[in-house]
């Protein structure tokens, strides 16, 4: 370990692109403009189901300044592309049904932002409705059974469910949700010819490009797409969002650049949402706490004409505890909604609310301690795999937990703690998240001065990429952190995965190593026949980095500088590409993990009035090895902010007869505030997970995971109410 590494990896060092954003210099989508630049505002559907039948825009096209309104008559005919993970959203006006409310079916483009908003409000679409399939329990809706093959089956459930001493039958349910990231998405669209450059707030850069070329029929290498910053994504910037589309193809029709910037109302249909659930879960066990089967169902919502990825909401259940009988199955109906997409712990987030629920349930119904059951059925290898863990303190999570919150002092009657008017419970969740690396590529130039940049094409929104990245390169390398500066967000960079399921650190984090290290055999192959320098003729093993240097391992006063290695080859840069993919279990004897968290919650509950408040959280994590400490706890600190909106406030509400969403603005969607949030206690275990070179496991997302069901057994221990749906109103609880 070298000095560097102490004092800079692992830091708490402030974020690197803090001063940036802090004085308002970064730039945003939004925020870039080009010369003629023109603007796009969109019209949506006022039903859910249907045909247009007319559409009239002539007192849109009076409004001054007005250029063009597009319809399905005259757009531009794109194709709709499959790129990475997924296929993306249908092509927008292209055909001229109606399959959700909210549906862009027309868009004006005008000299200003203003006159495109006015002229949008003028234009007069007439439908031919028909009845929508609204709600998740409507039969109309077509059933899709194991359509991505998520569904999972271990020993014989059914058998161990008839034999089991204690049988827990329960159903859960979960509503829609919607990511509302701060900053409003925004395209700005610009050709050249047959060229396209695009700024957005995607969360996946190279897929975008993909998207646009194959959408326009134009080579990828013609596609440039840029999101340098994102003002927050919770998963709504993974796919490439019809708007997108709509910009580059009013560019196009124009020739002039475009911008369209959707407003809040639009983020709540046009950009993908947390789809709702209905859960039934059986768990068998033995009356001392042995479970000995799971059986867990989900039913969740897709669009009428989407492929989304189904969440795999029970895949909790097939690997969070030791049992020798599972069976998972997730199932999809379709309905004329929006798009569902991934928000910040897909199908994690709701599983684990109806798993760690249930197992709650059932310690009561064994007369056990909640955590004392979860620790009974603690699995030490990955149940599935049959292999050992690469990395698990999820027991270390539970003790620490418990012993800061105080867990073994609390009367573990429900009902049984009050202070005056007030009743107090105490409840628990653990959490073991899914597992997620991607195959990426990562560039650093040492320029002659010793500097170096790193470059990659992914991007960061708000989680710390920049400053994590430019921490790792600056230990690999032997920099201080002011010698190093990371470039992010530009599909000229090397190829990166997406910004999600918590593995960019992994997936870049392993290319930024892997580039690091072949920048230092460049040096030493730059200098293998230097008779000048001490260096000449070693091998990377044989050297440690260390004050912008390489020097001897066996004498650290023998070695040279970066920049003295430069001058004397007359070379003003150097440069080494790296890049890293995951490896497969069976090559390395271990399954991959994912991070694993305990939750403890206590929750006050007016005992007239039923008004819930959260007044302790604890969350102990283990994330692998911790990059930096500043940017990690803040990520577990905001992701339960987000937990405790799920637990108690957030709720996308759609009205089941005309498929409109009611509470589409900021105002109407309940989410947190500074008042419901008390202080957060957070503590990071366990060390450096095996599956990749850096040790690291994400944190993007389990802050969240796990504590809508800590919240709910803390609600069920205070007042005796077990409350099986989210968000826990006082209409539930009363």
């Amino acid at each position: 370990m070298t000095t560097v590494e102490r004092s800079v990896l692992g830091a708490g060092v402030d974020r690197v692109d803090g001063p940036v954003k802090a004085s308002g210099a970064a730039p945003y989508s939004t925020d870039v403009s080009y010369p003629d630049l023109v603007h796009a505002a969109l019209v949506r559907s006022t039903v859910a189901a249907g045909r247009i039948v007319a559409i009239d825009a002539s007192r849109a096209e009076a409004v001054p300044g007005v250029l063009a309104t597009v319809t399905h008559e005259n757009a531009l005919r794109v194709e709709r592309t499959e790129t990475g993970m997924w296929k993306q959203p249908p092509a927008p006006l292209q055909r001229d049904d109606v399959v959700h409310h909210g549906q862009y079916v027309a868009m004006v483009v005008a000299e200003t932002f203003e006159r495109a908003t006015e002229a949008a409000r003028l234009v007069e679409v007439t439908y031919e409705a028909a009845e929508p399939v609204i709600r998740l329990d409507d039969p109309r809706g077509p059933i899709l059974e194991n359509a991505y093959g998520t569904d999972e089956t271990r020993g014989d459930t059914a058998a161990a469910l008839a034999e089991a001493e204690v049988v827990l039958d329960a159903r859960y349910t979960t509503p829609d949700e919607t990511n509302n990231p701060m900053g409003l998405f925004a395209t700005v669209a610009a050709w050249d010819e047959d060229r396209l450059t695009v700024h957005d707030a995607t969360q996946w850069p190279d897929s975008a490009r993909a998207a646009l070329a194959g959408a326009f029929g134009v080579p990828e290498d013609n596609v440039r797409v840029l999101a340098p910053y994102v003002g927050g994504g919770f998963g709504a910037g993974l796919r490439v969002w019809p708007h997108v589309v709509l910009a580059a193809m009013a560019a196009r029709m124009l020739e002039r650049p475009v911008r369209l910037v959707l407003t809040r109302p639009q983020m709540f249909t046009g950009i993908g949402h947390r789809p709702a659930t209905v859960q039934r879960i059986r768990l068998g066990a033995r009356r001392d706490g042995t479970l000995t089967a799971i059986e867990h169902e989900s039913l969740q919502p897709s669009a009428v004409d989407d492929d989304n990825i189904v969440e795999a909401v029970t895949a909790v259940s097939a690997v969070g505890y030791a049992c020798p009988n599972v069976t998972t199955r997730d199932r999809v109906r379709r309905l004329n909604v929006p798009v569902p997409t991934s928000m910040r712990g897909p199908g994690d987030a709701q599983g684990h609310f109806a798993l760690e629920s249930a197992l709650d349930e059932l310690s009561y119904e064994l007369g056990m301690d909640p955590l004392e059951l979860r620790l009974q059925n603690y699995a030490d290898e990955h149940p599935g795999l049959r292999l050992p863990w690469s990395s698990k303190a999820l027991r270390r999570c539970f003790e620490v937990g418990a012993e800061r919150f105080g867990w073994w002092r609390r009367d573990p009657r429900p009902g049984a703690t009050r202070s005056g008017d007030t009743l107090i419970g105490y409840g628990l969740a653990g959490v073991t998240f899914f597992w997620f690396q991607q195959p990426c590529r990562a560039r650093i130039t040492i320029d002659h001065e010793g500097r170096a940049f790193v470059r990659a094409a992914a991007t960061d929104i708000g989680t710390g990429t920049y400053t994590v990245m430019t921490q790792l390169a600056a230990d690999r390398l032997g920099l201080r952190l002011d010698q190093v500066r990371t470039g992010l967000g530009d599909t000229e960079l090397p190829a990166a995965p997406m910004q999600g399921g918590s593995g960019m650190t992994a997936s870049l984090g392993s290319a930024v190593h892997d580039a690091a290290a072949n920048l230092i055999d460049a040096f030493l192959d730059l200098v293998a026949d230097d008779v000048a320098s001490p260096l000449r003729g070693l091998r990377a093993a044989d050297v440690v980095p260390a004050d912008g240097r390489l020097h001897r391992r066996d004498d650290a006063g023998s070695g040279e500088s970066y920049r003295d290695m430069l001058e004397r080859h007359d070379r003003t840069d150097l440069t080494a590409d790296g890049e890293a993919a995951p490896a497969k279990p069976e090559e390395l004897g271990l399954a991959p993990a994912g991070p694993f968290a305990a939750r403890f919650a206590e929750v006050h509950v007016d005992a007239d009035l039923g008004r819930i408040s959260v007044a302790r959280l604890v969350s102990v994590v283990d994330a692998g090895r911790i990059l930096n400490k500043k940017t990690a706890r803040s990520q577990i600190i905001g992701g339960t902010v987000g937990g405790i909106g799920m637990a108690l406030l957030e709720e996308t509400v759609t009205d089941p007869g005309t498929g409109r969403i009611v509470n589409a603005t900021l105002a109407d969607y309940l989410i947190p505030v500074n008042a419901d949030i008390p202080d957060l206690d957070v503590v990071f275990v366990g060390g450096p997970d095996r599956f990749n070179p850096v040790g690291v496991k994400g944190v993007g997302e389990i802050g969240l995971v796990g504590v809508a069901p800590a919240i709910a057994n803390a609600v069920f221990h205070a007042t005796g109410r077990r409350i099986r749906d989210l968000p826990i109103t006082l209409d539930r609880l009363l």
